[in-house]
């Protein structure tokens, strides 16, 4: 456009350290990212990378923060000010013995004790890991919009953060899908519940109690108090709109289930815990991806289908904390679907309401075949049609009443 003198912004993929080491290698300033002539030359320790034991000294390499690796030096470990970083290196390295992986974590070579390759190796990956996993954490509390907090933790394996997943507060609908339609009006209340609010509209009584905690049976619908209700935010109808209010820890599973989630606070029987989300598809195209999901062992396919299968919310890429809740055959969580800011029958929102009281540390779980499943538990999958049949993924919550399969 002429005149316009307007100026493109691209995001960066680089991390703040991976700039600085940029910098640093080309001796070049850039006060954005915290480079000035006087940081230029600054060193702090980023993480331990190995050890050995020459002619009684103790040494540690050490990986410098903003540094390149080619830049990592051998010092003394009465020089080293981090108490946090030398407990790290010692639990990794305990850790990687107990495993039964190494006989010895010292070998001499050339009258030095040295660090096994095999371990110094393991402890750099774990470093690595936990800097990423705590970069991940600080992106997924930046994105959330609830107050409670979100943890990640790994001390069973090398796993990182997930590479193709995006966290969203709310559904992403796929073209030509409206999520926000339907709602022109809202409740005259001043003190909810009265006689027209939200829920006796619509046909339904008030599903939460003055504790605030769910007194309708599974299956009924929830409908809150909406952006046109005169009512204000401490209304006792606006729960699942407030979003988790419980701090939730992702974690890896040491049983091979990958990534579930765990409560950081004790949780009261029917409690919102959080919502389902993800993107918002048509069931034909769940239909396809399906097929990729079951090839991959994957499922994060829920069917919108409390009036009907027209929709799909596919939590595999975009979704928040409930992408990585695992599936029980005896959950702890319910799901009940919710019309707020939409009355369209055919796209509720999908709440998790805790089931029974719930301890601290403890993992949360659902029953992936609570809603718009196929009755997979017998031969029956025999009888669908070739475009219907699913390759079947075992199940592992190893509950007392474990049905066998996922789907």
């Amino acid at each position: 456009m002429e005149g316009w003198r307007g100026a493109w912004y691209v995001p960066c993929l680089a991390s703040l350290e991976t700039l600085q080491e940029l910098c640093r290698k080309e001796n070049l300033t850039c006060k954005s990212i915290g480079i000035t002539n006087r940081s230029l030359k600054s060193y702090e320790v980023e993480y331990l990378c190995d050890y050995k034991v020459e002619e009684g000294t103790e040494y540690y390499l050490v990986k410098w923060k903003g540094w390149p690796e080619s830049s990592n030096t051998w010092e003394p470990q009465k020089n080293l000010k981090c108490p946090l970083l030398l407990q790290n290196f010692l639990s990794d390295k305990n850790d990687y013995l107990s495993r039964g992986r190494e006989g010895k974590a010292l070998k001499v070579r050339n009258h030095v004790k040295a660090l096994s390759p095999a371990v110094a190796d393991y402890i750099v990956k774990k470093a690595k890991q936990r800097i990423a996993l705590q970069r991940w954490k600080e992106e997924l509390n930046r994105k959330k919009n609830h107050k409670a907090m979100i943890l990640v933790e790994n001390t069973v394996d090398l796993e990182g953060p997930p590479l193709d997943f995006y966290y969203i507060n709310e559904y992403k609908p796929a073209p030509g899908i409206n999520v926000i339609n339907g709602i022109t009006t809202g409740c005259e209340c001043t003190d909810c519940p009265a006689e027209k609010c939200c829920p006796k509209e619509a046909g339904f009584i008030l599903a939460y109690n003055k504790q605030k905690k769910l007194k309708i049976q599974p299956g009924l619908p929830i409908y809150e108090c909406n952006s046109f209700c005169r009512c204000g935010p401490d209304c006792p109808n606006r729960i699942v709109q407030k979003g988790t209010p419980y701090s939730l820890c992702i974690f890896r599973t040491n049983n091979g289930r990958g990534w579930g989630v765990k409560t950081l606070q004790k949780i009261k029987t029917n409690s919102f815990v959080m919502e389902y989300v993800g993107e918002v598809i048509t069931s034909e195209e769940a239909e396809r991806r399906g097929q990729l999901y079951d090839n991959q062992g994957n499922t994060y396919l829920f069917d919108l289908d409390y009036d009907s299968d027209e929709f799909t919310v596919d939590a595999a890429r975009y979704g928040n904390v409930s992408h990585f809740v695992n599936h029980s055959c005896d959950p702890n969580l319910q799901v009940f679907n919710v019309f707020i800011d939409n009355l369209d029958l055919r796209l509720p929102r999908i709440a998790l309401f805790s089931t029974r009281t719930i301890k601290a540390g403890e993992e949360l779980t659902f029953d992936y075949q609570m809603k718009g499943s196929i009755d997979l538990t017998t031969d029956s999958a025999d009888g669908l049609s070739p475009s219907r049949k699913r390759i079947r993924t075992v199940c592992k919550c190893g509950a007392v009443c474990c049905r066998g399969y996922l789907n």
